[in-house]
Order: C-alpha cells, then structure tokens, then sequence
C-alpha cells in the first residue's frame, strides 16, 4: 500500500478532543458530559449535507473528514470541538497503516 503524504501546514485547525464522561449531578446521580482528552492539529474538510426526516422534521445532517497525527487512544464515541462546532467520530481508520495520520468520520452535532 503506498504512503499516504499529507502536508504538515494543512493541518491548520486547532481542535478539542473530548471523551464522554459520566459527572456529578451534586445530588448523588450522574448526568452525561465531556472531558477534554488532548488539543490537536487538524484538516477539516466539509463533505456533504444529507437532508433526511428525523422523528417527522427534515434535518440536514452535515459530515466532515477531519485528518490528524496518528493517537492510539481515538475512538469513535469521541467527539472533536471546533470553535464552538461539536464533531462526534463516528469512525477512525489509519488510512495507509503507517501510523502516521488518522481519518475520522464526524458528522456535525447540531442542536
């Protein structure tokens, strides 16, 4: 399989990796919530919105390929912050096997 190259300056934007984490409610529960994991370069790159009907209301989901150095602690419950922007992985693959670079399918979180 050949080498995949990716130019180390198109890795230009800064993202959170965060990992879902179960927190304190302060009344002995638990409430679902984010830890921040790492800070990470990153390429984003917008692939497409796919309208289709959630619960009788069109919704336009929009899915990204973000592209960073190789971690082995990446999975595809976590979720990326961008400016504000929540990008939950929905896969991680190594595109080459070189552990190097890692693919991860996102797709945009909007509330």
């Amino acid at each position: 399989m050949a080498a995949m190259f990716i130019d180390p300056g198109r890795l230009s934007a800064r993202l959170d990796l965060e990992t879902p984490a179960d927190l304190s409610d302060g009344q002995g529960g638990v409430t679902g919530g984010w830890t921040p994991v790492a800070s990470v370069w990153a390429r984003i790159e917008p692939l497409r919105a796919a309208p289709r009907e959630e619960a009788s209301a069109g919704t336009a989901p929009i899915t990204h390929r973000v592209t960073i150095r190789y971690r082995d602690d990446v999975r595809h419950t976590m979720r990326f912050v961008h400016r504000g922007r929540e990008l939950l992985i929905r896969a991680v693959r190594d595109p080459d096997e070189s552990r190097r670079y890692l693919v991860c399918d996102c797709e945009e979180n909007r509330p």
